[in-house]
């Protein structure tokens, strides 16, 4: 049996995940809040992954888990969206021809392939059943949440392939591949790409479907 080490952000995102687990599948998944941006996230991976190796423990596949926004023409609130590519968005330059990646620079990568998870029926924690809407696609590691329709057109322009953005995958997905494992990135929709509108987030609903969703990713990722 595989083991799991899923990062969240923040305790909210973390006590969702974890609470969607039945107790066999507690057993070959921990959960840890690494906290927000993609430094801290790299940090809490790694040091989690050294401490699992010196225990004798190690973890076979990494998750950064959590919710997100959307991009409008992609997906809805409380979907689902699962990385196809894990993408640094704003890691570069800006030039007056416009923004160069890392990639582009020559000084690395900006984009790490995810594990792919098929779509599912997914149990909710109460027993009801529940069918969360999927999407697959590349999610975008933002150091600035997007808040206006201009930077949201930029980045599609950038990301065709896009679906989402959040602020920790990529620095869970550098973590992984210093340690040779395997990432996957998960984000539950709290909130639609583009201007800035608190009133309009659901957070609730996102975090249930995170809860909904644990167990599935899981089990998929144990087999």
């Amino acid at each position: 049996m595989h083991r799991i080490l899923v990062i969240t952000a923040v305790e909210a995102e973390r006590t969702a995940f974890e609470r969607g687990l039945p107790e066999e599948s507690r057993k070959a998944c921990s959960v840890v809040a690494g906290g927000v941006g993609a430094a801290a996230a790299a940090a809490a991976t790694a040091a989690t992954l050294v401490r699992a190796q010196y225990d004798g423990a190690p973890y076979d596949v990494v998750v950064s888990a959590g919710i997100g926004g959307a991009f409008p023409h992609a997906a809805q609130l409380g979907d689902l969206l699962i990385a196809e590519r894990i993408i640094a968005a704003d890691l570069g330059a800006d030039t007056p021809e416009g923004f160069l990646s890392v990639d582009e620079l020559g000084f690395g990568t900006t984009a790490y392939p995810a594990v792919p998870l098929a779509p599912m029926k997914l149990e909710a924690v109460r027993g009801d059943l529940l069918t969360v809407n999927m999407v697959s696609g590349d999610l975008l590691t933002v150091n600035t949440v997007t808040g206006t329709a201009e930077q949201a057109a930029r980045l599609r322009a950038r990301h065709p392939g896009a679906v989402g953005e959040a602020m920790e995958g990529y620095g869970v997905a550098v973590a992984a591949a210093h340690f040779g494992l395997p990432v996957a990135e998960v984000r539950a929709v709290s909130n639609l790409i583009g201007p800035r509108d608190r009133g309009a987030w659901r957070i609730g609903e996102a975090l249930a479907t995170l809860t909904a969703a644990a167990a599935a990713i899981v089990e998929g990722l144990v087999q």
